[in-house]
């Protein structure tokens, strides 16, 4: 027994080594020109392997070695990778007008860099966000994939460096301004195209939900018990005034994202750099863009804190906040369809069990409260991460800027989601809104102006400790007769305030 859990231990040992070799291949460290599967590269610390086919170069494969931290889910977003192919054109094109770079290295830098923000080099990117705090091995990564690159494009051979990754695609720059410069456009960028616009598609299918239900009477609900009477969209219009408010927050939240640190370098002075190369770059980037990036007013303060993504992640916490109470709500409103409150029919989209047949779950609703609770817990993380700049440099950028994307996109997609397959199908069950209302005992507020709130209190209590009417309850309690009671109560009366006389 003991030999054969022996053979099987060692059985085991060879399978798991031979699947780490598989998955880290590129993580040869011996420097050798025999394996045409690798070329040798060297940095400031030496010579290493790097796979032939990959743009990276040497601090890629070191970071490669260095974090096996995670996997391939946890990769630098791509969208920061991207949003470095505006950054770099744009530093060539800048470089090139102060003299920096000649017209050839500044042609094939913004070719390279187009093809970058295009997403045609996107496989060349391995590194994990558990990495420096600084992004300083995503940047050299980015500055290595369009060295190799741009030096292929001029009939060089890879790692000759042509096209040198920091003296002339990194000039005038430092992976300490640069990376919170790309997580800035990054972040804008999706949030004025994935974020903004599911916002303003829920606030627009809640609108057309609140005017289509204007008119329907329902009870309303305050601590989960039996309130005073409201329409249905009047309900909707609640949930699309908190939407309408969310987006306040976070286009209030994207001014800051547009200031840019780029031109501060290493610690905010801009050294290294040339004057005037700040607010240029920003202009360009712009332009590029087509959002209005600006130069940060003080550079310092760019590097040393991420205070704006942090801003825009609470407003993205708000948002979720907002959408967990609006999901909630709905799925409790569609509970049912017997034996819960079923005051709203909402779509049947799937089966909702493998073993009740007939069953259908409010998914969209949980799905959406699901992303909710992610995107708060995301910005536990952020306000964390933000909270630890020290001295010169927030080292905590590569989590903050991972989390941040992962909460536009989330809530992106699912208010994409939520309004497609449940708000807009949504359906009112008026028959059963309708017998709410009749049986509801809080319509006795309308009382209170004509027999006081102790009568009315008292009319309440004993039309339920005796299950009747509250009319029964008034005539019983010689307090009003019928007609006066019909003349009092009426629930479409009970919408607002009473006009002034």
């Amino acid at each position: 027994m003991r030999q054969a859990r022996h053979l099987l231990s060692r059985s085991i040992l060879r399978t798991n080594v031979n699947r780490f070799a598989q998955a880290n291949r590129f993580y040869s460290t011996q420097p050798t020109n025999d394996n045409a599967e690798f070329r040798v590269e060297s940095d400031t610390m030496g010579k290493i392997n790097v796979p032939n086919d990959k743009y990276w170069g040497a601090q890629t494969q070191r970071s490669l070695q260095n974090f096996k931290i995670g996997d391939s889910r946890e990769r630098m977003p791509i969208e920061v990778i991207h949003a470095y192919g505006y950054l770099k054109k744009a530093a060539a094109i800048i470089n090139n007008k102060y003299g920096g770079l000649d017209e050839k290295l500044t042609k094939v830098i913004c070719d390279v860099a187009d093809e970058l923000q295009q997403g045609k080099l996107d496989d060349h990117f391995p590194l994990v966000i558990w990495q420096t705090g600084s992004g300083t091995q995503s940047n050299m990564n980015v500055n290595e994939v369009l060295s190799n690159r741009a030096t292929e494009k001029l009939g060089g051979k890879r790692g000759s460096k042509l096209v040198h990754p920091n003296d002339h695609v990194n000039r005038g720059q430092s992976s300490n301004d640069t990376f919170p410069t790309a997580m800035h456009i990054a972040v804008a960028i999706q949030v004025n195209k994935v974020l903004l616009p599911a916002m303003k598609k829920l606030e627009s299918a809640l609108d057309e939900k609140q005017k289509k239900f204007n008119n329907i009477i329902k009870i309303g609900r305050t601590h989960t018990m039996d309130a005073v009477p409201m329409t249905l969209g009047q309900e909707f219009g609640a949930w699309k005034h908190q939407v309408s408010n969310a987006i306040k927050r976070v286009e209030q939240a994207l001014p800051e994202v547009y200031e840019l640190a780029l031109g501060g370098t290493a610690v905010g002075t801009g050294l290294n750099s040339y004057e005037g190369f700040d607010t240029d770059v920003a202009q360009k980037i712009s332009e590029l863009s087509g959002l209005p990036f600006q130069s940060a007013p003080n550079k310092f303060e760019a590097l040393s804190s991420n205070d704006a993504l942090v801003w825009m992640s609470a407003a993205l916490n708000n948002y979720a906040v907002t959408c967990m109470k609006i999901a909630n709500d709905v799925r409790l409103l569609g509970s049912g369809p017997r034996c819960g409150l079923n005051e709203l029919l909402l779509p049947q989209n799937e089966p909702g069990s493998s073993i009740m047949p007939g069953k259908v779950n409010p998914t969209q609703c949980e799905a959406m409260t699901m992303v909710c609770a992610q995107v708060m817990g995301n910005h536990g993380s952020v306000s964390v991460a933000g909270s630890n700049g020290h001295f010169q440099l927030n080292v905590f950028k590569p989590v903050i800027l991972s989390n941040v994307l992962q909460s536009i996109r989330l809530m992106g997609d699912a208010s994409d989601s939520f309004v497609d397959h449940c708000i807009a199908d949504i359906e009112a069950n008026e028959t059963q809104i309708s017998k709410y209302v009749t049986q509801s005992l809080m319509l006795v507020t309308a009382l209170n102006p004509k027999i006081g709130y102790d009568n009315a209190a008292a009319v309440a209590k004993k039309a339920y400790k005796e299950n009747t009417s509250l009319k029964q309850a008034a005539k019983e309690l010689n307090l009003l007769t019928e007609e006066e009671f019909d003349q009092y109560v009426k629930p479409e009366l009970m919408l607002g305030p009473e006009p002034r006389k």
